[in-house]
């Protein structure tokens, strides 16, 4: 199994131009909104049709739940290093299939644990 983390600090994000394949590759029709803020540009996201509505405000974090995703995995793979977002530095391991795992992360830094059993 592919799975997506970050290996830098800041964390994980994917580029506009990733998450726009992403969607793509979901079949999720979407609207993209510029708004100029001081010396950066920010983009937002809408499903077609519904621009300013925030019930169908379209955020990328939605779409990390599942890193093992294979539609995530396979943008990633596409496009590299150029799917990083904002000090994100992405990488994609390979853990056995049957292995039940979490993401573990500090500062952004990420690896993947297998789960076990603790007692408090």
């Amino acid at each position: 199994m592919k799975v997506a983390i970050n290996r830098c600090f800041g964390g994980f994000g994917i580029s506009n131009e990733a998450f726009e394949k992403l969607l793509y590759l979901k079949g999720i029709a979407f609207e993209r909104v510029e708004k100029e803020n001081s010396s950066f540009l920010s983009v937002s996201y809408y499903k077609a049709g519904h621009v300013g509505d925030d019930e169908h405000y379209l955020s990328d974090y939605d779409f990390y739940n599942d890193r093992s995703d294979p539609d995530l995995i396979a943008v990633l793979e596409e496009m590299g290093d150029a799917a990083n977002g904002f000090a994100a530095e992405i990488a994609i391991i390979e853990i056995p299939d049957d292995v039940k795992w979490h993401i573990h992360e500090y500062d952004g830094i990420e690896h993947v644990a297998e789960n076990h059993r603790t007692w408090g």
